[in-house]
């Protein structure tokens, strides 16, 4: 099967963006040269990678399954030149970081300081996103490393704990739930909430909780995709949220928001660092997960109290 590199990227950039003319404006070509990649690719497959939606183009099922191996691919040999462009410059490379919401406000700074100190050559990209989506990224191999939540059960993945991470239902320390004279998971959804989409895992888990036990799931009057910003929308309302301690505790929160303590409602997981098993990681990286395993926790630990 004859197929070249440069038709996959074309390709890729056709799917991303679902349209042959704006694929050529990103990548600088005409757009024949990127109808031709696909029909090369077409023709190689014997099959049709897309099909015709409204005024642009969509991937067919061969054409999902393509795009899926093609970023894996993609991600192999951009390791493979980057791993010999280490070795032949003798330098300390580069890393690419996928942060967590909590991550990047307590430690990333940190222990970018740390190593930027040991190796001041060092080049860093930082990605913060919620870790779900950012174990995709790990997965083709966009990013190198992800510091957040860890995935469980996973052998594509290497994964070390730093810190362990409880989540915890809050509000403003004068709500009325703190009158009651026993709090329950019935009592909780008397009150509307703030809460991550649901797309978030700790929402997920909060619902699947009230699921659990027969109930119907809090009724949310805001959501948001900001973490850091729950604090904030709840600290001069009646509204009731779904925190990190680590975010609790942190400037602007401790003292102006309490916890509603209830061994139902709360959750307890672990923050770390993810990477590939089969991927190649660069010395600066090699490096990172060493001061994380090793001062990570304690970054946490500091920078929590500094905050207060």
């Amino acid at each position: 099967m004859d197929m070249h590199l440069r038709d996959l990227k074309y390709f890729e950039t056709v799917a991303d963006l679902g349209h042959v003319g704006q694929a050529a404006d990103k990548l600088g070509r005409t757009q024949p040269a990127l109808t031709k990649a696909v029909q090369r690719l077409e023709e190689a497959f014997g099959a049709a990678l897309f099909e015709r939606k409204g005024r642009g183009i969509r991937l067919t099922p061969v054409g999902e399954v393509l795009l899926a191996r093609a970023r894996v691919l993609r991600g192999a040999t951009e390791e493979a030149l980057r791993e010999v462009g280490d070795f032949a410059k003798g330098n300390a490379g580069h890393v690419r970081i996928g942060s967590g919401p909590i991550a990047a406000d307590h430690v990333l700074p940190e222990i970018c300081s740390l190593l930027l100190a040991e190796a001041s050559e060092t080049t860093i990209d930082i990605t913060v996103a919620p870790s779900i989506a950012l174990r995709e990224r790990l997965r083709e191999g966009a990013i190198d490393l992800l510091i957040g939540l860890m995935p469980e059960n996973d052998d594509d993945f290497v994964t070390h704990s730093i810190v362990e991470d409880v989540v915890v239902v809050a509000t403003s320390p004068d709500h009325p739930v703190f009158a009651l004279p026993r709090i329950t998971m019935e009592s909780l959804l008397a009150w509307r909430w703030v809460l991550p989409v649901n797309t978030i895992v700790s929402r997920q888990w909060l619902d699947a909780a009230f699921r659990a036990r027969g109930l119907p799931t809090p009724t949310a009057q805001i959501d948001a995709n900001s973490i850091p910003l729950l604090p904030r929308l709840i600290a001069r309302t009646h509204l009731l949220s779904f925190l990190s301690r680590h975010t609790l505790n942190a400037s602007g929160a401790a003292g102006v928001l309490r916890e509603v303590p209830l061994k139902e409602t709360t959750l307890r997981r672990h923050l770390g660092v993810t990477y590939r098993r089969e991927g190649y990681l660069s010395p600066a990286a090699q490096r990172l997960v060493t001061l994380l395993r090793s001062r990570g926790k304690r970054l946490f630990t500091s920078a929590l109290e500094q905050s207060r």
